[in-house]
């Protein structure tokens, strides 16, 4: 991909949300003592009104991983590149989306 390409798509990218807007955030990983606490300490480091009371959890068919997911009114695109940087480097997760 050209220079001039790549930041057409980059500008592309950024351009495609407007902020402030709900956006949800999927989260997996095994299922292990303090996984939902985690990421909703993670995640209101960078959406401090996110409220946890809304984090959705639902187990895998076997029970070994759980999936929550965090819907929060993200502000800008670096808010939310910042906020996967740290989540799909966290010890406990398996998957951001």
């Amino acid at each position: 991909m050209t220079p001039r390409k790549a930041q057409m798509a980059d500008e592309g990218r950024t351009s495609a949300l407007e902020f402030p807007t709900a956006f949800p955030i999927k989260v997996m990983g095994r299922r292990a003592d303090g996984f939902a606490q985690a990421i909703v300490e993670l995640v209101q480091r960078h959406a401090p009104d996110f409220d946890a009371s809304t984090l959705e959890m639902r187990a895998s068919r076997e029970g070994n991983y759980l999936s929550v997911t965090a819907t929060i009114t993200a502000t800008s695109r670096e808010q939310l590149d910042n906020l996967y940087r740290e989540l799909t480097s966290h010890p406990m997760v398996s998957m951001v989306l």
